[in-house]
């Protein structure tokens, strides 16, 4: 009850807070394919800041987990959503990414990310290996998902020389192949429930895989990919949990970024995430000390200050 009165007195203060005086300046934030998460949260974000820090236009750009991260350390962007795993692959210099990454930096965590392979039950598909040879929806390069695609065909002993990969640039037109037909699984990464698999189980029947068997092989591609349950019942026809592959979602932006402006960026997130929770209530409940938590990537000056006054880092 103590802490539900600090956390409301506090939120309360910092949107009291007068607007910051800034020289104007549009700030490109990257975001994802259509039909996922982060482009209304990235709208409901552009509505925060815009109205209450002077001067600042937040311009949205479609954009992907690895896309954002070398767009903003390729000064393409100044603010973006990423992928716990592939933004650190980034930093190390991993493939995808052809050198490291030195510009980006963390805002903060905002809630897990669910790699979740779905198939149309009647294609019978039950583990990896039965997707050979069978035509997969899968997001275009620079879509993390799509690199963890590559991770779970690998962690089976398969690639995509195995399967007919079907790139398509949104979740939307994705589901459009299995409804019609010309797919029988699509992989994604996003939240829980996604609206895309919502849409494909009011057309079809579904069935997910059960990923419990490659999450060791997955760990050793990378240490960030964990095993987590789709609970029972998240969507339709799913009477039982899945586990699925979990890594986290976060905020990134320039580490060029003014650290006032960064500040008081994280500072509106929270003061205003009953706008943010009807659009993902993964994000429910989200509290400094989780956002702030250590993931591999550097904390943004800006950012840092705001959880050390929260009390949720050293």
């Amino acid at each position: 009850m103590k802490r539900g009165i600090r956390l409301a007195a506090a939120a309360a203060a910092f949107a009291a807070l007068p607007v910051l005086s800034a020289e104007a300046q549009t700030l490109r934030m990257m975001t994802g394919p259509q039909g996922g998460v982060w482009v209304p949260i990235a709208g409901a974000l552009k509505n925060i800041w815009e109205q209450n820090i002077s001067g600042v236009a937040i311009q949205t750009l479609p954009g992907a987990g690895v896309a954002n991260v070398r767009g903003i350390d390729e000064g393409r962007a100044e603010l973006g959503f990423g992928n716990s795993i592939t933004t650190v692959d980034g930093l190390n210099g991993e493939a995808p990414f052809p050198r490291k990454v030195t510009k980006v930096c963390n805002l903060g965590n905002l809630y897990p990310q669910y790699f979740q392979v779905v198939t149309v039950a009647d294609a019978n598909i039950t583990r990896i290996a039965d997707l050979r040879g069978k035509s997969i929806a899968i997001q275009p390069r620079g879509n993390t998902a799509e690199v963890v695609t590559q991770h779970i065909l690998r962690a089976a002993g398969m690639s995509y020389s195995d399967v007919r990969a079907n790139f398509q640039a949104s979740y939307t037109d994705a589901v459009g192949l299995l409804k019609d037909g010309h797919a029988v699984a699509f992989t994604l990464g996003t939240t829980i429930p996604a609206s895309s698999v919502m849409d494909l189980a009011s057309a079809r029947q579904i069935r997910f895989v059960d990923l419990t068997p490659y999450a060791e092989a997955m760990k050793k591609i990378n240490a960030g990919y964990n095993l987590g349950p789709i609970p029972a019942n998240t969507y339709p026809q799913q009477t039982a949990p899945v586990p699925q592959i979990v890594y986290s979602a976060h905020l990134i932006a320039s580490c060029e970024q003014p650290e006032e402006r960064v500040y008081r960026m994280v500072q509106l997130m929270f003061a205003n995430l009953n706008a943010l929770t009807p659009i993902n209530r993964a994000m429910q409940g989200l509290t400094p000390a989780a956002a702030a938590e250590d993931i591999g990537v550097p904390m943004h000056p800006g950012a840092a200050r705001f959880y050390r006054e929260q009390g949720a880092r050293g």
